[in-house]
């Protein structure tokens, strides 16, 4: 190639997808090499579409990160799974994380497959074994077969995200198969969302470590004011609406040390993304069924357009 010739460019969206607490954005967070989305112990800590935007000299990645598929129980779970749905349609590729540490494949993994029996015309699918470090040497081949006979034409990683295993591999793998095309976005843009929605995002994942198992599920967050004081120092004030009374009691705590808890965690998260210093302001109110209901669940912007 002469020196006057121009660099060849690949761009596209990556779609990723699994049931929920495989990983998926822990390993978008490992790949842009900067925290972005919410991450937490437990499922259905993503709820709504979030882009990862790598970029490096001759190519840009948009990993689209969905929420978990999964069997939903109210409007709200059928309201994420819609949203990884529409994921599918408008990808370039799909990422299928699962988690090899799990045996065998779950029924939420099979969710994928009948999405993808539905379409007309397939995207390249690329397996990503994910929590590979948590799984014996010995049982990876057979974990691993047990999982590509899910989908037999995928390209297969081997990956862990949280210790960094094959993510080069993995890039090089999902960009040899993106369409030659100009970036998306500007080289330095790394998501979609504005930081206060990137703060909601955080302060519920904080509660769904520190609160019980069926609270935190019931919990949206509205961030109420997102003022930027000064060049280091955000005010923050936001809402955690919850379904009962009962629920309100939990994520207050005894004399206020529940919530309190939840804002020192939160608040550190958000600093360590920001950089800056925040004072973060907590409050709890109830919402009877609120994850059942259209007028809800639109005031919290789970909105699909008509």
């Amino acid at each position: 190639m002469s020196q006057n010739a121009p660099i060849e460019f690949r761009a596209g969206f990556v779609a990723v997808m699994g049931r929920p607490n495989v990983g998926k954005s822990t390993l978008i967070n490992a790949l842009i090499g900067q925290k972005i989305a919410a991450v937490s112990p437990k499922p259905q800590t993503t709820r709504r579409q979030q882009l990862g935007i790598y970029t490096e000299d001759t190519a840009q990645i948009v990993f689209v990160d969905t929420p978990g598929l999964h069997n939903p129980h109210h409007k709200l779970g059928k309201y994420m799974n819609e949203e990884a749905a529409d994921a599918l349609g408008e990808a370039d590729l799909i990422l299928f994380v699962v988690d090899l540490s799990q045996m065998p494949p779950h029924e939420e993994d099979r969710i994928l497959l009948q999405l993808l029996d539905g379409m007309d015309a397939v995207p390249k699918v690329i397996l990503a074994l994910n929590k590979i470090d948590r799984v014996d040497a010995g049982d990876v081949a057979s974990r691993a077969s047990a999982y590509g006979e899910l989908l037999p034409d995928a390209e297969i990683c081997q990956i862990s995200a949280v210790r960094g295993i094959g993510l080069d591999q993995l890039l090089d793998r999902l960009t040899s198969h993106l369409p030659e095309a100009p970036p998306y976005y500007p080289p330095d843009q790394i998501t979609n969302l504005y930081m206060r929605e990137i703060a909601a995002d955080l302060i519920r994942a904080t509660c769904l470590i520190h609160l019980q198992d069926e609270v935190p599920h019931a919990i949206a967050v509205r961030i109420d004011e997102y003022t930027e004081r000064t060049d280091s120092h955000t005010y923050i004030g936001a809402t955690l609406f919850v379904e009962r009374d009962s629920q309100k009691g939990i994520v207050v705590g005894k004399d206020g040390k529940m919530i309190k808890r939840i804002g020192a965690h939160a608040r550190s998260q958000i600093e360590a993304m920001t950089g800056g210093s925040i004072y973060l302001q907590l409050r709890a109110k109830v919402r009877p069924n609120w994850r059942n209901s259209e007028q809800e669940l639109s005031l919290f912007g789970f909105q699909r357009p008509e």
